[in-house]
């Protein structure tokens, strides 16, 4: 299926590795210019040459999203190299896990910068650039735990990412008069090399075993292409009356009904 993005203009944040550059590279597959950042310059550079090697025009901005300047620089340069913005796919995350009473006013600081802020800080200098371009597809990465309850030590991540949902569906009331589409996505369990999915595997691969048997109706994790192919079908034409949305790709991992 052709999806329609064809020399569209995308940002992808956290792109150096798994769900980031699983995005970037779906887009790039469908013909979209990419500006790839992250905060490590290595990581990204090879990224970046993963993404060319699709036959994607690329390129990076290294910098630290969760700082309102790092945040303006990736939509600066789409305007300036590529000539303007079609997609923004948000994908920063952190989490710091700990029991509630036990937290601090950093953790919380560092989690709402990493899972809040950095979303807001680029949203904010991606909308006058998608409406110039006649509109556009925002998706931001929250979680299944945004949706439900995600357990004991997750007050900080679960608060986060429930907040990033929110702030997707109300920032789409406002911008449909734009022609701007804002969704978020949920996933699961994703594995992938490097993750902390993969490091328990390897580190506790019986334990893993169990948490499959338990949460993972399909008997397996998640893969960063089933992930990075939803966010593409959502940034693009083919998915114009989809927004507001928050879409679990999470293998029927969560409970919520809603």
């Amino acid at each position: 299926m052709d999806l329609g993005l064809k020399d569209k203009v995308a940002i992808v944040s956290g792109g150096s590795r798994g769900i980031g550059l699983g995005i970037a590279e779906a887009l790039a597959s469908e013909g979209c210019r990419i500006v790839l950042c992250a905060r490590g310059e290595e990581a990204l550079e090879s990224a970046a040459e993963r993404v060319r090697g699709l036959g994607a025009e690329v390129r990076t901005v290294a910098g630290d999203v969760t700082s309102a300047e790092g945040a303006k620089r990736p939509v600066d340069m789409a305007v300036s190299e590529f000539g303007g913005l079609h997609v923004l796919a948000s994908n920063v995350g952190g989490n710091r896990r700990g029991k509630f009473a036990d937290t601090t006013d950093e953790d919380w600081e560092a989690v709402l910068d990493a899972n809040l802020r950095a979303h807001i800080r680029m949203a904010r200098h991606a909308v006058p650039a998608l409406e110039a371009s006649g509109g556009g597809a925002m998706t931001f990465t929250a979680s299944i735990f945004g949706r439900e309850g995600g357990g004991p030590g997750l007050s900080i991540y679960n608060s986060t990412k429930s907040a990033l949902i929110s702030l997707g569906k109300i920032m789409s009331m406002e911008l449909a008069e734009k022609n701007i589409r804002v969704n978020t996505i949920a996933p699961g369990s994703i594995r992938f090399p490097g993750g902390s999915w993969d490091r328990r595997c390897n580190e506790d691969p019986e334990g893993m075993a169990e948490f499959i048997a338990s949460n993972l109706p399909f008997g397996r994790f998640g893969t960063v292409k089933e992930v990075a192919d939803v966010v593409a079908f959502l940034s693009s034409p083919r998915a114009s009356w989809v927004s507001g949305a928050c879409l679990n790709i999470d293998g029927v991992q969560s409970k919520s009904l809603i």
